[in-house]
């Protein structure tokens, strides 16, 4: 793990995606956080230790969802599979497929295998998954604002976790989504999918990946950060240790997880694009269903200070 230090740091931004705004000061105190995501052998030594079933390997409740076909009731989980050609970029359900049988040990379904993939980011673990395996290990998972300071690596005003260019010199330096997407990924960072943990370099702070490759469960509910108390907003006031919402809060049945409870996920993922997905930096945030887990989701985990001993 990495010690974080405490401090006061802007949180969020007034110049990308709405949700991201009103920037505020935040203050926090010091942390320890996993210099990389949990990695599949990571996560299949939790598994071994305590037979734990992850929600994309169990069938759904038909209770919660009443109107399902009984086929979509079947274990599966949520793959990205790309399109032939062309399509545009204002249908996700062309390229976002419900698989029977994808799960952490198979990431894009039946004949997959996280053989060889050992060091990359665990995939398709929903929340309580990513719960259970930091309660086991003794840790807990990471408010939003706590990944966020992370993420920044002290970079106060730096659109990205490295600086101001996305590509500094013309050489990615994080897992993201290069060419046409959804189509086509000219794969100029080297790699399609996920990616082993470490291939890019670290930030200022000595963490990896906390951009791209996968996107990282937090344990803040969802809320908008336009609902913070109104002098949040500059400089003239700063926030201590903020939580989020609550899970009432986190519920927008206009949204495409209806009824169910929403979680902050941070840090983009393989999938971010420029032209669709400009999620690649440390203040962008994105409400996730806790029922839900995908090909691009994974976390990692956090202990609060001192705990010298973690060293």
């Amino acid at each position: 793990m990495v010690w974080i230090p405490g401090g006061v740091f802007t949180m969020g931004s007034d110049h990308h995606y709405p949700e991201e705004a009103p920037a505020h000061r935040v203050e926090l105190e010091g942390f320890w956080i996993d210099r990389a995501p949990v990695t599949n052998a990571q996560f299949q030594k939790f598994v071994k230790a305590t037979g734990h079933v992850t929600l994309a390997e169990r069938p759904a409740d038909p209770a919660q969802y009443p109107d399902a076909l009984p086929e979509l009731l079947a274990p599966s989980s949520i793959v990205f599979v790309p399109p032939p050609g062309p399509i545009g970029s204002g249908d996700p359900y062309r390229w976002w497929q419900y698989v029977p049988g994808a799960n952490w040990r198979h990431p894009e379904g039946p004949g997959s295998s996280i053989k060889g993939r050992e060091t990359h980011p665990v995939v398709h673990v929903a929340h309580a998954d990513a719960l259970a395996y930091a309660a086991w290990i003794g840790k807990r998972l990471p408010s939003e604002a706590e990944w966020e300071r992370a993420a920044r690596g002290g970079l106060e005003d730096a659109e990205f976790a490295w600086g101001d260019e996305l590509h500094p010199g013309g050489r990615p330096v994080a897992n993201t989504y290069q060419g046409e997407f959804p189509h086509h990924n000219s794969r100029l960072d080297g790699w399609e999918r996920t990616s082993p943990v470490g291939s890019f370099p670290a930030n200022s702070y000595g963490l990896l990946d906390m951009i791209g490759n996968v996107w990282e469960w937090t344990d803040d509910w969802y809320r908008d950060h336009a609902t913070l108390p109104p002098k949040a907003a500059g400089s003239c006031c700063t926030l201590r240790d903020p939580r989020g919402g609550s899970q009432e809060e986190s519920v927008d049945p206009a949204s495409q997880h209806g009824a169910i409870p929403r979680k902050v996920v941070k840090g983009g993922s393989f999938l971010c694009a420029p032209s669709y997905c400009r999620r690649y930096r440390p203040a962008a945030r994105m409400a996730q269903g806790i029922d839900t887990s995908t090909c691009h989701m994974g976390f990692r985990c956090v202990v609060s200070g001192p705990g010298e001993h973690l060293r």
